[in-house]
């Protein structure tokens, strides 16, 4: 049944304001519901922008567009890609983790989300029939709120990441918003601050684990699955004992993807490929250090392993360019309660002669002497000067990451970087940083944000059809992405800026269905990725 009138007005994804023409005000009964003057989408962009200006904080500026999103999506994906660089930090991060924390406190509208719980798994199929009710699923993001951001266990409120994930998928890839579903799995919660908290909006407990749990979300996959064939699911912030577990379940089984695994990989493999183009040195001839061996970490070390694999190296001697640090310091094949990711790549303790003393990040830089330094620890300031300037002296250009976010998290500023390592070091932030000016240069600081790669890999696999999410459809995003910088202006980031993310994601997403087709795994009859990829492209009424 067609909606009309007010129902339509009350409809996100068929709510256009003041835009709808005089014909439609007829057709869909809107007469004198709205004021008489029909306005382009320029001029409500227009007037809207300057709402969104006219806000004192970035958390003003999210909770305003945030209202725009909740009634009308054309508009709001409209404005979000005029402003694309500005809007980024506001509706994704870093502004999004204060809404996470503040979720159950500023709670207005469940924003078509779908919020299951392990105590009422009966509910499961019709929660997500009734939420998806009139849509044709494509993609669903799916979080416990278990690790979110680097600021932890955030329980039901981390149903926000899901819905910030979505966002930058349409206004990135341009998938149509009507054909996604933000889902969060509530098993409890083991921030105390929740628990404490009598308006917090999930499960007061603490969270279910071991067998119970992974039968929830099992129960999940499977119903969704049953629901919404040819869906890509995307696996969001699950905590460092479940994420690898549930994406190594699935990922041979149906068309899945973990964000803080496979993302982070793929986006630190292409600025890895961007620095190398840079310094004209060789991925095989590298020793990498990891520093924090968690979830987003291993899943980086797995992706550059699998990298230096295709570059020509055996397993074993890949294996043996990679170091990793965590809480403990060094990591050995003796160290207690080591996961499975952690074990193959682990070393002896023989390899040194002093390997009780390697219990800090500093004295591990110094015995093994990295080229290459990645951060997803969330320890402030753990890349201070001494071990920039160590590096400095060990390889001409060290490639030094800090990936951690927020802000508050980060392992060193990009500033300090180049100034310690007197503009030598190629540096990737995990959050936005401004230019650095150095001896008259203007280094530009490459963001090694997810969101570059994960709309146009996801935008890829979901036109392909693709059965699966292949080692060689990742791959082809990583190098997508890494041939978009002209690396020979002088101070170049090495990764593209944000502001051509939508050209990119374009690009990123022929290629990677391109690939789906030339391994056999596309269940779509379009010849090329071009065609699959323009024939899903959203196209908003304007």
């Amino acid at each position: 049944m067609t909606k009309t009138g007010q129902d339509v007005l009350n409809d996100p994804f068929l709510n256009h304001g003041t835009g709808f023409t005089s014909t439609e005000r007829k057709t869909l009964h809107l007469q004198g519901l709205l004021p008489p003057q029909v306005q382009t989408i320029d001029q409500q962009a227009q007037i809207a922008y300057e709402q969104v200006q006219d806000k004192n904080s970035n958390l003003e500026k999210r909770l305003f567009l945030m209202t725009l999103f909740n009634t009308n999506r054309t508009l709001f994906f409209y404005l979000f890609r005029q402003h694309l660089p500005e809007f980024m930090p506001l509706v994704y991060d870093p502004t999004i983790a204060e809404t996470i924390e503040n979720y159950s406190h500023l709670f207005i509208n469940p924003q078509q989300a779908a919020f299951l719980s392990i105590k009422h798994q009966d509910e499961m199929a019709e929660t997500l029939k009734t939420a998806a009710a009139g849509r044709s699923i494509k993609l669903i993001v799916v979080t416990d709120g278990e690790a979110i951001l680097g600021i932890g266990d955030w329980g039901t409120q981390g149903v926000d990441i899901a819905i910030g994930k979505l966002m930058v998928y349409t206004a990135a890839a341009g998938l149509n918003p009507a054909q996604v579903l933000p889902v969060v799995l509530d098993a409890g919660t083991n921030n105390s601050t929740l628990l404490q908290d009598p308006f917090y909006l999930g499960l007061h407990q603490q969270r279910i684990q071991g067998e119970p749990y992974y039968q929830f979300v099992d129960n999940f996959v499977q119903t969704a699955e049953q629901l919404f064939p040819n869906m890509y699911l995307h696996f969001e912030d699950f905590g460092r004992a479940n994420a690898a577990a549930i994406l190594n379940h699935y990922q041979d089984q149906f068309l899945t993807f973990n964000d803080d695994i496979q993302g982070t990989g793929i986006i630190v493999l292409s600025a890895i490929l961007g620095a190398l183009k840079i310094s004209q040195q060789k991925l095989t001839e590298q020793k990498y250090l990891c520093f924090g061996a968690g979830t987003a970490g291993m899943g980086i070390v797995k992706q550059i392993y699998h990298e230096m694999i295709q570059e020509g190296l055996s397993p074993t001697a890949a294996q043996k360019r990679f170091y990793l640090v965590d809480k403990q310091g060094l990591l050995f094949d003796d160290t207690a309660a080591l996961t499975p990711e952690q074990k193959p790549f682990t070393r002896s303790r023989k390899e040194f002669a002093h390997s009780d003393s390697l219990t800090t990040l500093k004295a591990a830089v110094t015995a093994i002497q990295p080229t290459i330094l990645v951060g997803t620890s969330t320890q402030a300031g753990a890349f201070d000067e001494d071990i920039v300037q160590a590096m400095s002296r060990y390889t001409p250009r060290p490639i030094i990451f800090p990936l951690s976010n927020p802000t508050k998290l980060a392992e060193a500023t990009a500033a300090d970087l180049i100034r310690w390592s007197h503009g030598r070091a190629l540096v990737a932030t995990g959050i936005p940083s401004a230019p650095v000016d150095y001896q008259g240069i203007s280094y530009q600081i490459g963001q090694a944000n997810n969101a570059l790669v994960y709309p146009g890999l996801g935008m890829g696999a979901i036109a392909a059809q693709a059965k699966i999410l292949s080692a060689d459809m990742i791959s082809a995003a990583a190098h997508s992405l890494g041939e978009m910088v002209d690396f020979r202006q002088p101070g170049a980031a090495v990764l593209p800026p944000i502001s051509q993310l939508e050209l990119f994601s374009q690009t990123i997403a022929e290629n990677v269905c391109n690939q789906a087709i030339k391994d056999g795994l596309s269940q779509n009859n379009c010849p090329n990725g071009a065609e699959a990829v323009a024939a899903i492209k959203w196209s908003a009424h304007y």
